[in-house]
């Protein structure tokens, strides 16, 4: 579907403008918002309060903090590679934040409707990993270094289970296109894929297959997006925060922002990929929810519902070795992602 900005706009310099400026706003506040979401639920979960001084239940908390670290000094650590240690935060949230362009938060409202979406985002988000590999190597750190390499080995590693279980998607639908995930899944929340997907009743036999398919690929985002129990690049018993431990000011909060940031674009593609994306639950049975502005509601009450899970998983489970991290990914993930290929092509020949 044609982008609506295209529409009133034509294809000039304002409509490139005008259409990150929204996401940018509310990636930024997702950011703020996300940090005081993940302290509040955390204290919830360990019975006590959490953030409430600043303002009604804490709501200005981490804009003071966010103002706080920009106002903060920037430290250089001695013999580091001044260029390139300020660089990293800044590539390392760029392609966090590019990752938004193919996310269809509507059937009118998205970035580009590229026709290889989903391998774009793959692809753009897995440049963070150079970033930080930068920001280990000139923070002339030995525990920098090895959470750069750790989290070189961990992205690398994760990128194989996380695209091979997007894949069975894709050979279902022949597309790489977001919007299109979401457009074939109309028609009711039986219709989505973590459902079996659009179809006559032998769907049913698909339904195993895509719930598992969709767990790991959350499994897998989680270790891309290192998040408990998959953060090993910052595992302060063992690294003193790692990546991180050299930055201060604003070149930290960049790291945050990045992380809080891709931490909403892999719950979007899961769910654009399995949930429906945009598509109301109840279809065209109450034809308003199927508006653009609640596809927009839609779409991210189900992201917000994934990253409320992924905060929900750092509270609970404790951080994994570094070797029960590969082993899970090379001995696990990857052979059942693989045996999932192989049935959802034997479906494809018996049904289709």
């Amino acid at each position: 579907m044609e982008n609506i900005f295209t529409q009133w706009f034509g294809n000039n310099l304002l409509t490139y403008i005008l259409i990150p400026v929204p996401i940018l706003v509310y990636v930024s506040v997702f950011a703020l918002y996300a940090v005081l979401a993940e302290r509040k639920i955390s204290a919830w979960m360990q019975n006590r309060i959490g953030p409430n001084r600043t303002d009604k239940f804490g709501l200005l908390q981490t804009i003071l903090d966010g103002i706080k670290l920009v106002q903060k000094e920037i430290v250089n650590p001695t013999k580091s590679d001044k260029l390139y240690f300020r660089m990293a935060p800044f590539i390392v949230f760029t392609a966090a934040f590019m990752g938004y362009a193919i996310l269809p938060f509507s059937s009118v409202f998205m970035g580009v409707n590229l026709n290889i979406g989903l391998f774009y985002f793959f692809s753009i988000t897995s440049l963070g990993v150079v970033g930080v590999l930068m920001a280990g190597w000139t923070s002339n750190n030995k525990y920098s270094l090895f959470g750069a390499m750790r989290t070189v080995a961990q992205i690398v590693s994760y990128e194989i289970p996380t695209a091979l279980s997007a894949i069975v998607i894709v050979m279902l639908t022949g597309t790489l296109s977001m919007n299109n995930y979401a457009v074939a899944q109309g028609g009711g929340i039986f219709n989505w894929y973590i459902f079996g997907g659009p179809g006559e009743i032998y769907k049913i036999v698909l339904i195993p297959i895509m719930v598992v398919s969709a767990a790991i690929l959350f499994i897998s985002t989680l270790a891309e997006t290192n998040r408990t129990p998959f953060d090993l690049t910052e595992a302060d018993s063992e690294l003193v925060a790692g990546v991180h431990i050299e930055y201060s000011g604003m070149l930290f909060a960049m790291f945050f922002f990045a992380e809080y940031a891709q931490m909403f674009a892999v719950s979007g593609v899961i769910a654009t990929l399995f949930l429906g994306g945009w598509q109301s639950p109840f279809g065209d049975m109450i034809p308003f929810l199927n508006t653009p502005v609640f596809q927009v509601i839609w779409f991210l009450a189900k992201g917000l519902f994934l990253v409320f899970v992924q905060i929900w998983l750092r509270w609970t489970l404790p951080r994994v070795r570094i070797d029960q991290l590969m082993t899970m990914c090379w001995k696990y993930l990857i052979p059942i992602t693989l045996v999932n290929l192989f049935l959802v092509g034997l479906y494809m020949v018996i049904f289709k």
